[in-house]
Parts: C-alpha cells; structure tokens; sequence
C-alpha cells in the first residue's frame, strides 16, 4: 500500500499547481478498493464544474499514472 501511496502523492502533487492556479486545492483523504478520495478547497468547493474537472482532469490523470485507481470521489 506503501508504493501505491506514494505514486498517489506524486500524482496529487502533479495535478495540485492546475487545481491552485484556479485558486483552490487538492489533497488525499484515503484511497480503498481502488476508490481514492480526495478533498477539494477554496474555489474548488463551489465550482459548478467541479464533476468535469474531477472527472477529464482528476481521474484521468490519476488512472493513467496510478492504474489501481479505478475512480476518485471528492469527499
């Protein structure tokens, strides 16, 4: 779980400068079955488009760098 962890974090570290340069934040929150969860802040939390960007950002980015995760949830 370790080595997925850490291939996690450098993939949230990838994705983190584009989440903050529209001024908000990504960060982990846990990772089960394949499901990772996250929390988003500062404007990301009431963006209305936060379901594309989690899911043609985020996830993609994450399944194509991470393949054990299948989905990612913001929580």
């Amino acid at each position: 779980m370790s080595d997925i962890r850490a291939r996690i974090d450098a993939a949230l570290e990838r994705i983190r400068p584009a989440v903050q340069m529209d001024g908000g934040d990504i960060a982990f929150v846990g990772f089960e079955d394949g499901i990772l969860r996250v929390a988003l802040s500062g404007a990301c939390t009431g963006c209305q488009s936060i379901s594309t960007t989690m899911t043609l950002g985020v996830e993609r980015v994450l399944r194509s760098l991470v393949p054990e995760v299948r989905q990612v949830e913001a929580v």
